[in-house]
């Protein structure tokens, strides 16, 4: 694997672990937001990864004995997509968008789950900084080598 490929593997994981932590803080944000412009509750978002390139098994086997690491390309985002999770149903007559029972339909947020993947996030971007720098120390230290 080349220095570059190696920086743009730690790109892509960081580009991708930003959004991931983007749209975690946007369900937080929303986690008691019981009307939307669709006029229900906020429903969760999650945003779906694949790796940018999946060759086959005889590919990942020719590259291994041709010494060529082309296949690693990193992570990609495929989309954010809602989570099809039943709303919460919480018992307050009071609120405006109260059924005729008093049951208002609370957003599908938890958000002690939304902050475990907040630190799952934000560790794995922390991971894709560590590997980057510890990339870009390789480089330079090849290149004080070669002095």
């Amino acid at each position: 694997m080349s220095i570059f490929n190696a920086i743009n593997v730690s790109a892509s994981g960081l580009t991708a672990e930003r959004l991931r932590m983007d749209v975690i803080s946007k369900n937080i944000a929303n986690a008691n937001t019981t009307r939307t412009v669709n006029g229900g509750p906020y429903r969760r978002q999650v945003v779906v990864f694949k790796d940018q390139q999946q060759p086959a098994f005889s590919q990942i086997l020719n590259n291994a004995v041709n010494n060529n690491s082309n296949h690693m390309k990193g992570v990609e985002v495929v989309g954010i997509r809602n989570d099809q999770s039943p709303f919460k149903k919480v018992y307050d007559p009071g609120h405006p968008d109260a059924n005729e029972e008093g049951y208002v339909m609370m957003p599908n947020v938890e958000i002690v789950a939304e902050m475990a993947n907040m630190i799952s996030a934000s560790r794995a971007y922390e991971a894709n900084i560590t590997a980057m720098n510890a990339t870009k120390s390789m480089a330079l230290k090849a290149l004080e080598l070669g002095r």
